[in-house]
């Protein structure tokens, strides 16, 4: 009997402790999380925005964005973002070589899904040959 009682007081104090922090953390929902550029001419650098909302009910501070190539350069929004504000995490992708590719981008938070990957693609293609000089 006492082991009944000991195993239902350690499921009710897990049950209260995941209560007690359940809508307490900062959370996102992004608008969307992979990002496809399609065709774009190689050496132009393209850029996008992935718009996110705290839904949580702590604000939501980002701790680190990482793109996980040199060729990604990220930019992102530095202070907290309070429950239902919006922040953004804008990416560069160097459209320096030609071909398919698909990046991935670690955002690190206080979230309650702690890490989130946030995926770029498209194709870079040639670019147009020059127009022939007139003169």
């Amino acid at each position: 009997m006492k082991r009944l009682v000991l195993i239902f007081a350690v499921v009710l104090g897990f049950a209260f402790n995941a209560a007690a922090q359940g809508g307490a953390k900062a959370e996102f929902k992004f608008n969307e999380e992979k990002h496809d550029f399609g065709k774009i001419p190689q050496g132009k650098p393209v850029t996008t925005q992935f718009v996110f909302t705290n839904i949580g009910a702590e604000p939501l501070i980002l701790t680190s964005v990482q793109p996980t190539c040199g060729c990604t350069i990220a930019d992102y929004t530095k202070t907290p973002v309070k429950k239902g504000d919006k922040g953004i995490i804008t990416i560069t992708y160097n459209a320096a070589a030609i071909g398919g590719f698909g990046k991935a981008i670690v955002v690190t938070s206080n979230a309650t899904t702690p890490q989130k990957n946030l995926i770029i693609s498209g194709e870079v293609v040639a670019a147009a040959a020059a127009a022939p000089s007139t003169r």
